[in-house]
């Protein structure tokens, strides 16, 4: 919630600007969405509860940043997100996933983020615990196993141990500053894991629900006997399975679940694409878009508001922020069923990407395809550069397949910097060696990728 209240609507659409290029309409409505989970947190208590958040509807072609938006919101606010598509439910009674699921899958993505930071609350903890438990693996106590030979003396200053004791606890110090100069990560110890083999559950009869496998799963889980495995492994490898496993004993999970949920609740973010694929004409008829309309049925309650259970415990989604989007090419937004339609006031029409935006989207971004190749070849000791002219023309030619087969917006960039660069990836490291600076110009790119374009025949095999 601090997080939120140190974000304006101003300050959260410059954050988006680093990863998405265009799109300002789209930035703030989402902007001013998530600036209203705070206001509504700090207003007076009797209205909380009466304010819902503006669900969002964007209509664009594929790859102009319809999720991407979405998913940088979500990591912005620090909240929980889960990204669904509205293709995958069936109507109930139909084979296929129930649009409960989603909620379900919400609170699982809360579970992970609250864990995550309980886990660093007690990571000190944890490691002190680790620390022991890897030094006891490498020399054991002397209350454990008894009288001990005499260790190695190698590393002791000229004092005499006056007892096998007194030497066990100095041998431990000394391979404990060791650990902590990291001079023993490769070193193999063997260490207990703790294991619980839950059996794959068959149901006879009739069909059985998600939630209900789910519980019975837990349930025998539960019954079982945690086992004990030694397994053999390097000190830098145990040391992540032993944090994990102590981090989890020292956190409450009750404690978890019920921040979950309401974090669920006031901050969570559902992502639903490919909403026009369940937007069907009032042309009537049945066949395989018979479930549709029955998808839209089933999945108005949870976006007006209403109580699913989880094996977590019970949320309630009236004030989850629904974000829903779609291409939009063969039905129309209208073709929702109305109450549907009612229920995502807010639209946003996301601008098919210029020249210029895919000019900018090589550039700008934090994380720009370019920047990525170059962080690739970094890893083998190879310099990867960019001139301005070869990314305008990388740009042209992206542009230009996309208006002469199929418009896939900034994916298309992925395709085209994959056929210019595949050559040089392959060659790493055989015969482009270490320490080679490679200068990516224009007559490379119109020489790798002019025929992407010339060739409209094969045009129709290009992704």
């Amino acid at each position: 919630m601090a997080n939120l209240e140190s974000l304006t609507p101003k300050q959260i659409v410059a954050e988006l600007d680093k990863y998405i290029i265009g799109q300002k309409d789209a930035k703030k409505n989402v902007a001013i969405a998530l600036r209203n989970r705070w206001r509504r947190m700090n207003a007076p208590e009797d209205m909380q509860k009466e304010i819902t958040p503006n669900n969002i509807l964007m209509i664009g072609s594929t790859g102009v940043g319809k999720t991407e938006i979405a998913r940088r919101l979500a990591k912005l606010a620090d909240a929980p997100f889960t990204k669904v598509e509205a293709s995958k439910f069936t109507e109930v009674g139909y084979v296929g996933r129930d649009v409960e699921s989603m909620v379900r899958d919400l609170v699982e993505s809360s579970i992970h983020l609250v864990q995550t930071a309980k886990k660093e609350e007690v990571k000190d903890k944890a490691s002190e615990i680790v620390e022991e438990i890897i030094v006891e693996a490498l020399v054991p106590s002397m209350g454990k196993t008894g009288k001990k030979k005499k260790q190695d003396r190698v590393g002791f200053d000229n004092e005499v141990p006056e007892s096998d004791e007194e030497l066990n606890q100095r041998t431990r110090e000394l391979f404990r500053e060791k650990l902590r100069r990291g001079e023993l990560e490769n070193r193999k110890i063997d260490i207990a894991v703790r294991s619980v083999n839950t059996p794959n559950i068959g149901v006879m009869g009739g069909p059985i629900d998600e939630m209900s496998m789910m519980n019975i799963s837990e349930m025998i889980g539960g019954m079982l006997p945690k086992k004990e495995k030694k397994r053999k492994m390097t000190i830098a490898d145990a040391r992540k399975v032993l944090l994990e496993e102590e981090s989890a004993k020292l956190i409450d999970m009750d404690e978890v679940k019920e921040e979950a949920i309401r974090k669920a609740e006031n901050l969570g973010i559902i992502f639903i694409d490919e909403i026009d694929k369940i937007a069907s004409s009032r042309s009537g008829g049945g066949g395989p878009d018979v479930s549709r309309e029955g998808v839209q049925r089933d999945m108005l309650p949870i976006v007006e508001g209403s109580t699913v259970n989880t094996k977590y415990g019970v949320i309630n989604t009236d004030h989850v922020l629904f974000i829903a989007a779609g291409a939009f090419h063969v039905s129309k937004p209208s073709d929702l069923i109305p109450e549907l339609q009612g229920r995502f006031p807010i639209r946003v029409e996301l601008q098919s990407l210029k020249e210029e935006d895919f000019y900018r989207i090589l550039k700008e971004p934090k994380s720009a395809l370019t920047k990525q190749y170059i962080s690739l070849l970094q890893s083998e000791g190879v310099e990867l550069s960019f001139d301005d002219e070869a990314l305008a023309e990388i740009a042209r030619i992206a542009f230009a397949v996309n208006s002469e087969v199929e418009n896939i917006g900034a994916r298309r960039l992925q395709t085209v910097m994959s056929h210019l660069l595949n050559d040089i990836m392959f060659d790493i490291p055989d015969v482009i060696v270490p320490n080679e600076k490679i200068v990516i110009g224009k007559d490379l790119v119109i020489e790798r990728l002019g025929g992407m374009v010339k060739n409209r025949d094969l045009s129709q095999y290009i992704l």
